[in-house]
């Protein structure tokens, strides 16, 4: 820099980055750098054309921007803030930048600024939380009581390489908003965000120890395959072994959201397994669970433990980015796919069926080509037709199918698609061909508990009942505590009744009942299998709470809903109806 050129000015600096920039591209290259360029074409070169500023110089993940006023900068701040929690596609609303601005004197060499003024703007941008906003002192002053936005306090900060103190201010992310210390701060960390620790071998028996980080390893692969999921390498997560591990601490550093910590402890012929889901925001403790089990062969214990910590985990992760979702004023595609998922989850009765296809309805509309969205929209329109909660089963049926063949044509290899393709082709009389879609997911994800169920709901349509007990066991012994499991159960209940077996459908239809009372059919069956045992008074009552559940239900509509024309499963219906009629539930 020659003397001659050197000239100084008193500006105000922005200076921007992404959060979490590494870790993003890390995931998705191309989908970040797509979404960054989308972000600085709509956002942020308008809003900095707009507040009079100048771009000085971009990195792969930063900015540099000058302006001659720190209303401007503070005002273009806060219009980029506020953009980037509009909806927008899925990896681009992942994406969280920190902003720091100072007022200072800048050096100006041809068209790049350097200085003291720099320095401190890039050092709070880096103390800003993702989303937010953090300012000098100097700033503050000039911006005060001019821009609609509070200011938090942060008091005297230290900032690297920066000889003095610098009081520094937080702004959040849109106009009028105060900023709250006590609140959480937009997470930057991906939706589904894990780290499985691994898991302590209590008693220290060294030969167990291989078994112990296999369970750790193995779950740690199958959960890498829930859809979405963002599961930090088991490279990465075993130098953690052994270690007393800050939770909160250890999400920052990784960039999750959770975290999983487990241990297994053998006592004589039994094994005790313990785990708990961590917020790795917050420290809370999201779910625990606890199972023993008897010493068995040691890999086909491994394989039991993991798929039924893999299904239980699918279940809570859901749960919790449903509860996140809802603090959102503008959720995108994925957080509504989250709020579909978890009114699935609460039970198969048109209120929640309607509320959870809303969500993925407008998820669809954010995102039509969105496979998650179009399976889970699939999934409720297959449930609605299979479970007579509707005059037009048909066209329900149709519609998933619809969905499913374009979900599968952008995605191929999605197990759950092929499995609820599986259910769509059992309930419209195509048992066989469901049953081979089911085994298509089977071989796509061992884990996938509710393609067993699936394909004992097939061989009870094909009148093969016998073999549907089998096939739902498996499907309880993967996840026991599925949000499935009640119409798992129901199902065995039916075939049970197909059969002639009314004792054993009734133990089979109570089991399901009790584990979800949200299935209409389940009481329908029950009640007609009580009054075929003689339970006549119980019976009323269980065809009663059927229909408080469903009252538009008869025994006409579920004989013109049948959905198999195998004989020996016409023939068990009617055995059914007569069971129906005993309890009191309606022909018409």
């Amino acid at each position: 820099m020659s003397a001659e050129r050197v000239q100084r000015r008193l500006a105000a600096v922005l200076a921007a980055d992404v959060a979490g920039y590494s870790r993003l591209m890390g995931a998705d290259e191309i989908g970040t750098l797509s979404a960054l360029k989308a972000i600085r074409r709509e956002i942020v070169d308008p809003a900095v054309t707009e507040h009079r500023g100048r771009i000085v110089k971009t990195t792969g993940d930063g900015m540099l921007v000058e302006f001659s006023s720190a209303v401007d900068a503070v005002a273009c701040a806060m219009t980029v803030q506020a953009k980037m929690i509009e909806p927008r596609g899925d990896t681009a609303q992942s994406i969280r930048l920190r902003i720091g601005i100072n007022i200072g004197d800048i050096i100006i060499d041809s068209d790049d600024i350097f200085g003291d003024g720099v320095n401190v703007a890039a050092r709070l941008e880096g103390i800003a939380e993702p989303g937010g906003i953090c300012i000098s002192s100097s700033v503050y002053e000039q911006v005060h009581g001019k821009v609609p936005v509070e200011f938090c306090d942060l008091g005297e900060q230290t900032l690297k390489n920066i000889a003095r103190p610098i009081r520094a201010y937080s702004a959040g992310p849109g106009p009028k908003v105060k900023t709250d210390r006590a609140a959480p701060p937009p997470s930057s960390a991906p939706r589904l965000s894990l780290v499985v620790l691994p898991f302590a071998n209590i008693g220290g028996d060294l030969e167990q120890e291989y078994f112990v980080d296999g369970v750790t390893e193995s779950l740690t692969t199958d959960l890498s395959r829930i859809s979405g999921a963002f599961v930090i390498a088991r490279n990465t997560a075993f130098t953690f072994k052994g270690k007393a591990v800050d939770v909160k601490n250890l999400g920052r550093e990784l960039g999750v959201r959770y975290a999983l910590e487990g241990s297994l402890q053998r006592s004589g012929n039994r094994l005790r397994v313990n785990v708990q889901l961590i917020d790795a925001e917050t420290g809370n403790h999201l779910w625990a669970e606890r199972f023993d089990k008897p010493v068995a062969d040691l890999f086909d214990m491994q394989d039991e433990i993991v798929s039924r910590l893999a299904n239980a985990l699918e279940t809570q992760l859901t749960e919790a980015e449903a509860r996140r979702a809802q603090r959102f004023l503008h959720p995108d595609t994925l957080d509504l796919i989250f709020q579909g998922r978890a009114c699935w989850n609460k039970g198969v009765i048109p209120e929640y069926m309607t509320q959870a296809r809303s969500f993925f309805e407008q998820a669809l509309a954010l995102n039509p080509d969105n496979v998650e969205a179009l399976v889970g929209a699939a999934l409720i329109d297959a449930c609605v037709g299979a479970s007579n909660l509707t005059e037009d089963r048909h066209s329900r049926l149709s519609a998933a199918e619809a969905a499913l063949v374009k979900a599968l044509t952008l995605a191929p290899q999605h197990a759950p698609a092929h499995a609820t393709l599986g259910l769509v082709l059992i309930s419209s009389k195509r048992a066989a061909q469901g049953i081979s879609e089911c085994e298509r997911a089977l071989a796509l994800d061992r884990n996938l508990a509710l393609a067993h169920g699936f394909i004992g709901n097939g061989k009870y349509m094909l009148g093969r009942s016998a073999e549907s007990e089998g096939h739902v066991n498996e499907a309880l012994r993967l996840s026991p505590r599925d949000v499935w499991a009640g119409y798992w159960m129901a199902w065995v209940g039916f075939a049970k009744l197909q059969l002639g077996a009314d004792a054993e459908a009734a133990g089979w239809l109570r089991r399901a009942v009790e584990v979800n009372r949200n299935y209409p059919l389940a009481h329908f069956h029950l009640a007609a299998a009580e009054a075929l045992i003689g339970s006549i008074d119980e019976a009323r009552a269980v065809a009663q709470a059927g229909l408080a559940l469903n009252p538009g239900f008869t025994i006409r509509r579920l004989r013109m809903n049948a959905l198999s024309e195998n004989s020996i499963y016409l023939a068990g219906r009617e055995h059914i109806y007569e069971g129906m009629r005993l309890a009191g539930v309606p022909e018409e």
